[in-house]
């Protein structure tokens, strides 16, 4: 049961990192762009983004990992897409107001471009909330993992993992409580830990 849920803790925070990376550098990057160029490549972004919230991100992850169940790349692929939105949106609301700051103007007036600003000027401010978007997204995508494996939508036995775990010890739950309590305590913890983590970076 350990090496079970040590597999499966892996597999959760692996995949759920990797989604996180990948929708946090596009979403960046494109709010960064949005808020710098504006015009009708802020409203293409704009409409895309409204377009991706308009269906709820479970909702999304579980339409693609339908199309493959069992397999990695949906869940990876749904998670990245549902999650980039919130990095697009915050950015670009933040480096709208960085872009008109004293500080930037007199970068424009000296020559500096883009690369420069967003590197001397920008960046040192969205730090933080990218990292703290980042935190949150860790632990929505966990989440997210272990509520497809639980109707059995996400990864297929025999593959470790919190959600699978639950139904499989399920039928077992009066005879062994404290084997479908192995996984539950651990998805609540590792959901804790990550948010108290964001907790600690603010508080340093």
């Amino acid at each position: 049961m350990l090496a079970r849920l040590a597999d499966a803790a892996q597999l959760s925070l692996g995949l759920a990192a990797l989604s996180v990376l990948s929708a946090a550098i596009p979403g960046t990057v494109l709010g960064i762009l949005a808020a710098w160029y504006g015009g009708a490549l802020e409203k293409v972004l704009l409409f895309i983004s409204d377009s991706v919230l308009a269906l709820p991100g479970l909702l999304l992850v579980l339409l693609l990992a339908t199309l493959a169940p069992g397999e990695f790349w949906p869940l990876y692929l749904g998670l990245s897409l549902a999650f980039w939105v919130e990095y697009f949106r915050v950015v670009r609301a933040s480096a709208r107001t960085l872009f008109a700051s004293p500080g930037v103007e007199a970068s424009l007036l000296l020559g500096f471009g883009l690369g420069y600003i967003v590197r001397r000027h920008v960046w040192p401010e969205l730090a933080p909330v990218v990292r703290t978007l980042a935190s949150f997204g860790l632990a929505a995508a966990v989440l997210a993992m272990a509520a497809l494996g639980f109707v059995g939508v996400g990864v297929k036995p025999p593959r470790p993992e919190l959600g699978v775990m639950m139904t499989e010890l399920l039928p077992y739950y009066q005879e062994a409580p404290w084997l479908i309590a192995a996984p539950v305590g651990l998805l609540a913890t590792t959901l804790l830990a990550l948010i108290l983590i964001q907790h600690e970076e603010k508080a340093a």
